[in-house]
Formats: C-alpha cells, structure tokens, sequence
C-alpha cells in the first residue's frame, strides 16, 4: 500500500420504488477505504500462538448508507467521510494494542475492532465533523479486512 487512502463510492438503489416486492427498501451507500498497522496479544487458549505478541494490518471499509440522497445529491460528503476514516484509524496506527489503557481487559479481535470503529466515527457523526448531511445517514458498516480471505464487519444505525 502506498500509505494513500483509497475512496469508493457506490449507489445501489432499484431502478423504480413501485417494483419493489414489499419490505424491500432501496438503499444508497457510499465506501470510504483506508488502512492501519498494530501490535498486539490475545488471551485464551482458543487463539493459540496469537497469544504471543504479533503484528497486523486491516484494510478498512467504512460504508455509509441511507434512504434518500441529501439536498446535494449526497449520500455523505467522501472528502469528509475520508478524512473522518483517517483520524480515527491514526488513533490506533503503529500502536501496541495491549499498551492501550481503553483497550484493558479486552481481546482486540477483529470484531472488536470494527465496533470500535464504528462508535468512534459514529461519534464523529453525531459530533457534525461529516457535515450537516451527514445527520440524515441511517446505518453505518465497519469491515476490517484481515486478509483477502478473511475479514469481519459491525453495522448498526446511525
């Protein structure tokens, strides 16, 4: 990677509301990518030589969804979206987890990770730092990818 962020943008919306079976909904969204490197140790059998302390490095996808396009033709600002993404994840770039006092008594998984994500740009919505139209987004997802094999992912509503 060349240390860049990588921003896509999707809108996946079905081509006339009135064809939708019931309960379907159509749904823009939008992808901010970036990445981050850590350290860190798990506790428990379970995770075998991940207990030792090891390194990782995620590519991050945070997906932001909603109903209707905002007064701009928007599902959130990308310029905003990116640099939200980035701030949160250089909270945690080259950082041992283990040495994180937010992170004592917790197994940084994967899955944890993404929630963690998730509140902290959550937070950064609510706080106005993606813009006033980022007030009318419904659901955010959070994917960390491990590899190009294995990833997981927290979505919940905005």
């Amino acid at each position: 990677m060349d240390g860049g962020p990588c921003v896509t943008a999707s809108a996946t919306r079905s081509p006339d509301r009135g064809s939708e079976p019931p309960g379907d909904r159509t749904i823009y969204s939008l992808n901010v990518r970036d990445h981050f490197m850590i350290a860190h140790s798990f506790q428990g059998e379970v995770f075998g030589p991940a207990q030792r302390l090891h390194g990782a490095t995620y590519v991050v996808d945070a997906t932001f969804r909603r109903d209707e396009l905002d007064a701009d033709g928007l599902v959130v600002d990308i310029g905003l979206a990116s640099t939200a993404l980035k701030g949160v994840l250089a909270e945690l770039d080259f950082r041992n987890l283990d040495d994180e006092a937010a992170f004592t008594g917790h197994n940084t998984t994967t899955e944890f990770l993404a929630r963690t994500i998730f509140d902290r740009l959550l937070a950064a919505i609510r706080d106005g730092r993606l813009g006033d139209g980022a007030q009318g987004l419904g659901r955010l997802s959070v994917t960390l990818h491990e590899s190009h094999v294995a990833w997981a992912s927290f979505e919940g509503s905005v």
